[in-house]
């Protein structure tokens, strides 16, 4: 698979694929939102690859989340032909089928947090199944500081599952940084390693689970996800879909960039007879 704003590397069976914009911190841009969702796509039925490990390029992130540059262009990018309430919610369902697409993929994941991990970064970090971290590490579920609900891309759905209600809690609410220590002690993270051991480390249990049957590590996942999916996830990205494209319609409609009603009820409402 060839991409601009992703690699994937295949090394035997056990594939790497990083997030690679490393001048902007990994953040998604609407390109590596196509290409991610094409990848995620794709692995849903791979057999040449039987384990996934995910990264970032560089030193400034693993995936710093959106990139605002580009979701400021309201004429398009993210939104397609421009601003409406049918794109607002294309555009956030593209992001939330990635975590439907990881979770649904067959292949283990094991993300190395190699540093900040953002709103979407932070996202997927909890879709993965194993989470190494380097000291460097830090994760913020930081949707709630722009303005947007502290629920979004299945944290409400996978952060208290990985670390309790309460500090699920915290997290979303706050929006507030937590370094690698402190994930590490939450149980958000499964392992620290030195950042130079930390792809070799992702490599070394990457391979312990392709010691296993194929099948075997295939129905260990989807037991998993058996167990993870007692109630649904797709229930908990439909509201916080609803949630988001409610906040961000508002969030337009205070800064006059759309009106607040549509055309038809202002054409239709408060004439006189």
């Amino acid at each position: 698979m060839e991409f601009e704003t992703l690699r994937f590397e295949l090394e035997g069976e056990l594939g790497i694929l990083t997030f690679n914009r490393p001048e902007m911190a990994n953040a998604v841009n609407s390109t590596m939102l196509e290409e991610l969702n094409r990848f995620w796509e794709e692995m849903q039925h791979r057999e040449d690859c039987r384990v996934l490990v995910l990264t970032g390029e560089g030193e400034k992130g693993f995936c710093s989340g959106l990139d605002l540059k580009e979701a400021a262009d309201l004429g398009g990018g993210f939104l397609g032909d421009g601003v409406s309430g049918q794109n607002l919610w294309k555009g956030q369902r593209r992001f939330s089928g990635l975590i439907e697409l990881m979770r649904s993929c067959p292949q283990p994941v094991i993300a190395a947090v190699n540093g900040a991990a953002m709103g979407a970064g932070f996202s997927f970090a909890m879709a993965a199944d194993v989470r190494l971290a380097a000291p460097e590490a830090k994760f913020c579920a930081s949707y709630i500081n722009i303005g947007l609900g502290g629920a979004d891309m299945g944290a409400s759905y996978l952060l208290w599952r990985i670390v309790g209600w309460g500090r699920a809690a915290d997290l979303l609410l706050t929006g507030r940084v937590v370094g690698a220590e402190e994930a590490h002690r939450m149980g958000l993270v499964n392992e620290l390693c030195p950042r130079e051991d930390l792809l070799p480390k992702a490599r070394e249990i990457g391979r312990m689970m392709l010691e296993k049957s194929p099948l075997g590590l295939r129905l260990t996942k989807d037991a998993l996800n058996a167990a993870l999916n007692a109630i649904s996830l797709a229930d908990a990205l439909r509201l916080e879909d609803r949630n988001q494209v409610l906040l961000m319609e508002n969030m337009l409609i205070a800064g006059g960039m759309i009106p607040s009603s549509p055309p038809s009820a202002q054409r239709d409402g408060g004439g006189e007879e």
